[in-house]
């Protein structure tokens, strides 16, 4: 079989590592080249980092990877610590990595297994054949200097298209597949200072984000975030749901000002020491885009919308698609005759389903009821006041329990994902 893959990112350079390492012939289409800058809170959790030890990539400090042990939360003026907890199934640490080299690391793995990657090229439009099957993808290339299109386009064939281009997804849209409205959207805002806390060894999120126009100081329905980076910065951003009803008129970037702004000043959080532009990125939750697959055309990453709607975490879950998807297509160049081989590509919505279908009604759930101010600052109150609670609720937001389970706490997840509608 012949893949071809729409976008380099965390699933577009896995799928392209694991199907170059059995020996599938893969393509990548990057629009840009690497290293580029992609906005994100860089922080890896121990599921990311699962999906880097099963690829061999390595990640130790001398490889630029910044080690913490856990979540630190900040509200009501307390701070509660929660270390990753120790499991069969996933290392008991995280890691921070800019997108810039954690993507670049990616995509020259994906090559040492003998991927192809073709960058400045962003795709236009898909190709079909006589029966509306999709077959390939146009592009269009890219001038390298200038970052514009040219009027030179080319036609890349394959077998099966994936598309990992990101929220925008031009190859999702291209075959039809449109954003879904009834799934929450989230927005992420950040930029980099030069800071002490570049040292961090705690993933720190800030619980109590307020819009500084509004005269009630209502809670938005979001977090925001301290990531030290290892490199003399720290990553200062903030994320926030669309449930919220100040979300359209919000000005995102006023909002991470003054919230950094309100920080220590030894922390530096200041315009003399902002490294970088401040930048923004949605972030599509809760798989707002179906069907995952459609003949031919498998959807990965955040093209599928796969974000978790509980904390905004999109890298692990952009890994882990692109592994269900390279094992389906496995299994389809193993597959005797065209119908079986269409039945082991199908079989990918239904591995996507049954990892996050529940935890995504879950998080919907959640994301309705924290746009309420008044229920979210009345959680927020009881959570960090009752630091049990929420270490549980921790491990459910970040998906963190080993299965079959081995602990009470594992028992207690697996019985609440059992519980929940998984539609």
């Amino acid at each position: 079989m012949k893949v071809l893959i729409s976008g380099g990112g965390p699933a577009g350079a896995t799928a392209a590592y694991w199907l170059a390492a059995q020996g599938i012939s893969v393509t990548v289409l990057e629009k840009t080249s690497y290293p580029r800058e992609k906005v994100c809170g860089d922080g890896l959790t121990p599921r990311a980092v699962k999906q880097m030890q099963l690829m061999g990539l390595p990640h130790t400090a001398e490889h630029g990877y910044k080690r913490n042990q856990g979540l630190r939360l900040v509200a009501v003026g307390r701070t509660v610590e929660f270390p990753w907890p120790e499991l069969t199934d996933f290392p008991a640490y995280g890691l921070v990595r800019t997108r810039a080299g954690f993507d670049e690391d990616l995509i020259r793995h994906a090559q040492g297994a003998g991927a192809t990657v073709i960058e400045h090229r962003s795709v236009q439009d898909v190709l079909r054949d006589d029966t509306g099957r999709i077959i390939g993808l146009r592009a269009t290339v890219m001038d390298p200097a200038t970052g514009r299109r040219t009027s030179q386009t080319e036609d890349h064939h394959a077998d099966l298209v994936m598309a990992a281009d990101g929220n925008s997804t031009r190859t999702a849209v291209a075959a039809g597949l449109h954003r879904r409205k009834d799934r929450p959207m989230g927005v992420a805002v950040r930029t980099y200072y030069r800071s002490p806390r570049s040292e961090l060894d705690w993933m720190e999120g800030w619980l109590e984000l307020v819009d500084g126009t509004d005269p009630k100081r209502s809670l938005l329905p979001g977090y925001g975030w301290v990531f030290g980076v290892g490199d003399g910065t720290a990553n200062v951003g903030l994320g926030i749901l669309d449930t919220s009803p100040a979300f359209g008129t919000l000005d995102y970037r006023a909002v991470l000002r003054d919230w950094a702004a309100s920080m220590p000043a030894e922390w530096t959080f200041d315009p003399e020491h902002q490294e970088g532009r401040v930048g923004s990125a949605a972030l599509p939750m809760a798989a707002n885009r179906t069907p995952h697959y459609v003949p031919g055309l498998m959807l990965l990453g955040d093209s599928a919308g796969l974000v978790s709607p509980f904390n905004g975490e999109g890298i692990s879950n952009a890994m882990e698609s692109a592994l269900f998807a390279a094992s389906c297509v496995v299994d389809a160049a193993a597959a005797h005759g065209l119908q079986q081989r269409e039945n082991a590509l199908a079989r990918y919505p239904q591995l996507v389903h049954e990892e996050w279908g529940a935890h995504f009604v879950q998080g919907r759930a959640l994301a309705e009821l924290i746009g309420h101010p008044a229920l979210l600052s009345a959680g927020v109150r009881a959570g960090m006041r009752m630091p049990q609670l929420m270490r549980f609720a921790v491990q459910i937001m970040t998906e963190l329990s080993d299965r079959p389970a081995r602990t009470m706490t594992d028992r207690a997840v697996a019985l609440i994902d059992a519980l929940t509608p998984s539609r």
